[in-house]
Order: C-alpha cells, then structure tokens, then sequence
C-alpha cells in the first residue's frame, strides 16, 4: 500500500474504496469538495484503489497531484470493498470519518447531514438506503439480507456502506480479528451505538457494478460469518471477564 500525499490530519477523512469507477470519481470528488466547503467541514478525501486492473489507480493520481486535499492509497492486491476501506481507515488520522462508495448512487450531497447526525449522537449514522435503486431481483435479495442484519450484528436494518462515524471506531475496526471482513456488521460490535437517517440512493447511471449475483452471495456469506464470529468472541471475553480470580 502506497500513498500519494500526506496523512489526513482534519476535521473529517472521506474513505473511498475505488473499483472501475473511471467514470465517476472526478464528479465524486468535485460533488464532496462543494457539499463540505459549503458547511465549512475541513476534510480530505481518502481514495482507495482497490488494484483496479483498468487504470483507476493513474486516473487518481493525477486527481492527487492536482488537489493537496485528496490521498490516493495503491493496494498491490485486490482484497475487495471492506479490506480496501479498512485500509483507509488505517491511514487516515481526523475527528470524524464518511466512508461511501465511488459510484455516484450514494449522493455526496448528504455527507454534511449525515455528519452533523453522527455529531450530535457521538454516534454512528447510516444513510438509510430508500427508493429503488435496483432491480425488483436485487431488491428482494437485499430485503431478505436487511431482515437478518440487525440479528446479526445489531446495526439498524437500512445500513449501508455510506456512514459517518468518530474517528475511534477506527483502531476499533482495525484490531478485529475478521478472516472476511464486513464493515456494517463490525461496525455492530464496536460498542458505539448505531442509528440511521432515511437517504434517498440512486440508481446506477455510469459503468458497471462490480457486484455480480455470486459477488453479492459471497458478501452476505462474508457478514454472517464475521458476525458470528465476533458474537462469539464477544461472548469468550464476557466469560473470562467474569470468571472467579
């Protein structure tokens, strides 16, 4: 992992995992920038590529030579959205951190509300993913996936992976031990408490979604096994905590 400028020390990092996302980046960026000027948040925006094989990773460092506000982090493997993320969040250093992804579904436009949110709870805030944004199929797959989330881990049944959270969520994140890991479902097991707001999410206009039918099993496969996993270890700890010394 490589970066291509300096480490994030402002208000808010913006974690951007980047996949075949050629078409959309720049508008994400310059959509960002504005939302966050215009609140006066001081902020960079972290872009993680995910060892795209297209050319995403030049694409962004040109972006970075251009702009002192934004990092690109090189990952020399693929290791998908959630280990990219965790990679971001390992690198950045500020009070409070978005994390969305790059495909312009999710509107930049929010993240100022989802962060005054999260500012006034000290909690962690979820865009509440409303409207369709996918296909009758892909909306019932996640449906049947929302139902079960909160069972698994707590968090509320609309999280996404467009979120605002402080900063110590982090080292929290980062010292988990999870094999496959899934940010939403870790998130649960944080400690820190979990809300949504309902956000409108569009659909997918540019490139391709990287999200194939047996992607999407895999990572629903993935947060039922990290779940169960952390429960696990959750319920090892309480165990040894309470045991006669």
């Amino acid at each position: 992992m490589t970066p291509s400028s300096g480490r994030c020390d402002v208000d808010t990092a913006v974690i951007v995992p980047v996949y075949r996302n050629r078409e959309t980046v720049e508008e994400l960026v310059a959509r960002l920038h504005d939302a966050l000027d215009a609140r006066r948040i001081s902020h960079r925006i972290v872009l993680v590529d995910d060892a795209c094989p297209e050319g995403s990773g030049a694409m962004l460092d040109r972006l970075a030579l251009s702009d002192d506000r934004i990092v690109v982090l090189h990952l020399e493997t693929n290791g998908g959205q959630h280990r990219a993320v965790l990679a971001g969040l390992a690198w950045a250093a500020s009070e409070w951190i978005v994390v969305m992804d790059a495909d312009l579904q999710d509107s930049p436009e929010q993240t100022p509300k989802l962060l005054e949110t999260a500012r006034e709870d000290a909690a962690i805030v979820f865009a509440g993913r409303r409207g369709r944004y996918e296909s009758a199929g892909r909306l019932f797959t996640s449906f049947i996936y929302r139902l079960l989330l909160p069972l698994i881990a707590g968090v509320p049944r609309d999280s996404g992976m467009f979120f605002a959270a402080p900063y110590r969520v982090a080292p929290i994140l980062l010292a988990m031990e999870a094999p496959s890991p899934h940010i939403v479902v870790m998130l649960g097991f944080t400690g820190v408490q979990a809300r949504s707001i309902p956000v409108h999410r569009s659909r997918r206009l540019l490139g391709e979604s990287s999200y194939s039918g047996s992607l999407r099993l895999r990572s629903a496969l993935a947060a039922f096994r990290t779940g169960l996993r952390l429960r696990a270890s959750a319920k090892s700890s309480r165990v040894f905590a309470n045991r006669p010394q």
